[in-house]
């Protein structure tokens, strides 16, 4: 008969912690604001043939749901945020750097391999899973994405915010159109990350969740084969 039983362990340090908790609601919010911004001057769509395919928010949107145009709030909540956004960015980066978190974090020459079959298990084409760690190859490269994303928006962001103040910051980024293109696809992939996340977690189980909130989570023990090593 094999006896299983719970072994409680530290996964989570009490700063990503914070850091993740901070970041959710910061994010969200500076996408709301953005889309204020954006809505001001309502661009993009995607055509093929001279024929409009897809545009993001067509007539009906703002009709249906009596959305106003109004920049000035929209700029006012996003450049609040900004700073919030910003400087937590930073004390996590600095943070995984001096604590030494960033070797379960970054990218290992194994992590693309890994994260291919992370990716065929949860879309049910392999059975099994990858040996277990504390991060898997596809978290690692969605995490360090997320990190480089973010750095993007900062930059793009200033770039279109002062076009002219920071005009060899705009220039460099082949002009204030394609900064603001690239600004807004980034926030694009902010929403597929949000997603995946949120369906991965939910995926994983209460286990996984409870560990992000309080830093421990717990694993089933074989005691018998416990036991044999001792």
């Amino acid at each position: 008969m094999i006896l299983c039983m719970p072994l409680v362990k530290k996964k989570h340090p009490l700063a990503i912690r914070w850091f993740h908790w901070i970041n959710f609601p910061i994010l969200a919010l500076m996408l709301w604001s953005g889309l204020w911004i954006y809505w001001a001057n309502d661009e993009y769509s995607i055509v093929l043939g001279g024929k409009m395919i897809f545009k993001f928010f067509p007539e009906w949107f703002y009709n249906t749901f009596n959305i106003r145009f109004n920049l000035a709030v929209g700029m006012a909540w996003h450049f609040v945020f900004m700073w919030v956004f910003m400087l937590n960015g930073l004390a996590y980066v600095f943070y995984t750097f001096f604590s030494g978190e960033w070797k379960y974090l970054v990218p290992g020459k194994d992590s693309f391999k890994n994260a291919i079959k992370v990716t065929l298990h949860d879309i049910g084409l392999r059975k099994e899973l990858p040996p277990a760690s504390k991060f898997n190859g596809a978290q690692q490269i969605a995490y360090t994405s997320i990190i480089v994303f973010g750095a993007g928006s900062v930059i793009t962001g200033l770039a279109i915010y002062k076009p002219v103040q920071l005009s060899w910051l705009t220039s460099f980024l082949g002009g204030y159109k394609i900064a603001r293109l690239i600004h807004f696809c980034l926030a694009l992939s902010y929403v597929f990350f949000f997603v995946i996340h949120v369906v991965q977690v939910i995926r994983a189980g209460w286990n996984n969740f409870r560990a992000m909130v309080t830093g421990i989570e717990v694993v089933a023990v074989n005691k018998n084969a416990k036991e044999n090593e001792v």
